[in-house]
C-alpha cells in the first residue's frame, strides 16, 4: 500500500494541473498538522513559524497547481530546517516536474533505496494522521484513571507513528497535541536486548538524562521509560535504555522505523513535549494501535478493578486476613515470593498487628496495552499500625480471572 500510494502521489507533470491536483490531493489533507493549540497550557504553536504547518501549506499549493508558490514555501522550510530531508525531496520533485513527468515520489533524488523508502514512509505516516480525524472527546482505552498529580499523560500509536499528549483536567483527559514519532528499526514488541524493537506497554517517564552525559545523537534531550517494568520482567523481557529523545544536529526527522528501540521525535517537538513531563509521574502508554473511546466509557471500564482495589484496601485495614488474601491470584509473584510465601508472611504480620489504618492517594489505573485482562494500578500508600508506619509509592498488577473477579498477580513498592 505504501509504495503504490506514494508513487501515485507524484505521478505529475508541469503540463497537467489535473495531475498536480491528483498528486497532492491526499497529502494536502494534512492541513492541520503542526498548527495545533495547546489548550490550557499557556503554550501555542504559530502556524506560520511551525515547520510542519509550512509543509502542509506547500502541499496545498501543489494541489492548487501553484508550483512557484509551493517552491517558495519549501524554501522557507529549508531556511529554518536545512537538514529536513523530506522537504529537500519535495523541492527536488517540484523542480523536476517543470521539465518532465515524475514516475514516483523521489524521482529527483539519488537517495539510496533504503533511505528513500524511509522518506516515503514518513510522508505516508503524516498523510495517515490527517486522514483519521479523532473526535475531541475520545481518549485511549488504556487510560482508566489518571491522578491529579499527573498533569499530563502521553500515548504512542505505533501503527500511526504518532505521539499524543493529553492534559488532565480534574481527572479527565483532553487531547492537546500530537507529534510524528519514530520507533525501532524492527518495529514493536520488544522481547530481548538488541532486538531493535520498541516495547509495547504502560510506562512512566523518568528524569532527563543530564545533557553532559549525552552525545549529539540524542539531540535536545532524553527521558528514559521505566522499561523493563514489573510486567516485562514477568514475561522475561530483557534489554534497557528505552528513551524518548531527539535527533542529531544533522537531522530534522527520522523515518518511522529507524531507532534501536527508543521513541524519537524532532528536537523542536521534544522541547515542547518536555514541558509536560513530571519525572516518575507522567504515564506513557505505548500501543500497537490506540483504541479511542469516550471518557464515560473509560470510566465504566475502570469500575471493576477500582472497586476490587478499594475492597483490598479495606480488608487490609480491617486486618481480615482471609478476605485480604482472597484478592491475590494463584499466579501471584513478587521479588521471588510466590502466593504461598506471600500468604505466610501476611498471616504472620496480621496476627501481630492490633490495629491498622491504610490511606491511599494518587491512584492511577491503566489497562495494559496488548491485553484485555491486565491492569496496572499505582498509588501512594500511607500505612499506620500498632507495629509500624510507612509511606510508600506502590504498584500492582491486577488480572481479570475466569470467574470475572480481579486478582492481584504482582505487588511492589519504592520508598517515597
Amino acid at each position: 500500500m505504501q509504495t503504490s500510494l506514494i508513487a501515485s502521489l507524484w505521478n505529475i507533470s508541469a503540463a497537467s494541473s489535473r495531475h498536480l491536483r491528483v498528486a497532492a490531493q491526499a497529502l494536502a489533507l494534512a492541513a492541520l498538522i503542526g498548527a495545533q493549540a495547546f489548550s490550557g497550557t499557556g503554550i501555542a504553536l504559530n502556524a506560520q513559524n511551525d515547520i510542519e504547518a509550512l509543509v502542509v501549506k506547500a502541499l496545498r499549493e501543489v494541489r492548487a497547481a501553484q508550483l512557484e508558490q509551493a517552491s517558495k514555501t519549501v524554501s522557507q522550510i529549508l531556511e529554518r530546517a536545512p537538514n529536513y530531508r523530506l522537504a529537500h525531496l519535495i523541492q527536488g520533485d517540484l523542480l523536476l516536474a517543470r521539465s518532465r513527468p515524475l514516475q514516483a515520489f523521489g524521482n529527483a533524488t539519488p537517495e539510496p533505496s533504503e533511505s528513500l523508502q524511509g522518506l516515503r514512509a514518513e510522508a505516508l505516516a503524516r498523510l495517515q494522521r490527517s486522514q483519521e480525524a479523532i473526535p475531541a472527546d475520545r481518549v485511549p482505552a488504556n487510560f482508566w484513571r489518571v491522578p491529579v498529580t499527573a498533569a499530563h499523560a502521553m500515548a504512542l500509536d505505533v501503527d500511526r507513528s504518532r505521539l499524543y499528549v493529553f492534559e488532565n483536567r480534574g481527572g479527565q483527559l483532553h487531547r492537546i497535541a500530537d507529534f510524528y514519532a519514530t520507533i525501532g528499526k524492527e518495529g514493536s514488541g520488544k522481547a530481548k536486548e538488541g532486538d531493535q524493537r520498541t516495547p509495547i506497554g504502560a510506562y512512566f517517564l523518568q528524569a532527563a538524562i543530564p545533557r553532559q552525559k549525552l552525545t549529539d545523537f540524542y539531540g535536545a534531550g532524553a527521558y528514559p521509560l521505566d522499561y523493563p517494568n514489573d510486567f516485562d520482567r514477568r514475561l522475561n523481557r530483557s534489554g534497557y535504555g528505552i528513551w524518548l529523545h531527539g535527533v542529531g544536529s544533522d537531522t530534522f526527522a527520522r523515518a518511522p522505523r529507524a531507532s534501536d528501540g527508543c521513541i524519537v521525535v524532532s528536537n523542536p517537538d521534544l522541547k515542547l513535549i518536555e514541558r509536560f513531563i513530571v519525572p516518575g509521574r507522567t504515564p506513557i502508554v505505548v500501543a500497537q494501535s490506540i483504541e479511542w473511546i469516550d471518557r464515560n466509557q473509560a470510566q465504566r471500564q475502570s469500575q471493576g478493578v477500582l472497586t476490587a482495589f478499594e475492597r483490598w484496601r479495606g480488608d487490609m485495614q480491617s486486618l481480615n486476613v482471609a478476605k485480604y488474601l482472597e484478592h491475590y491470584g494463584a499466579a501471584f509473584s513478587a521479588d521471588g515470593i510466590d502466593l504461598r510465601g506471600w500468604e505466610a508472611q501476611r498471616r504472620q504480620l496480621f496476627a501481630r498487628t492490633e490495629w491498622a489504618q491504610v490511606e491511599v492517594s494518587n491512584v492511577s489505573a491503566m489497562q495494559y496495552p496488548g491485553t484485555r485482562d491486565i491492569a496496572l494500578v499505582t498509588f501512594d500508600q500511607a500505612y499506620k499500625s500498632s507495629k509500624f508506619n510507612s509511606q510508600l509509592k506502590k504498584r500492582q498488577l491486577w488480572q481479570l480471572a475466569a470467574d470475572g473477579r480481579w486478582k492481584i498477580i504482582f505487588e511492589g513498592h519504592t520508598q517515597s
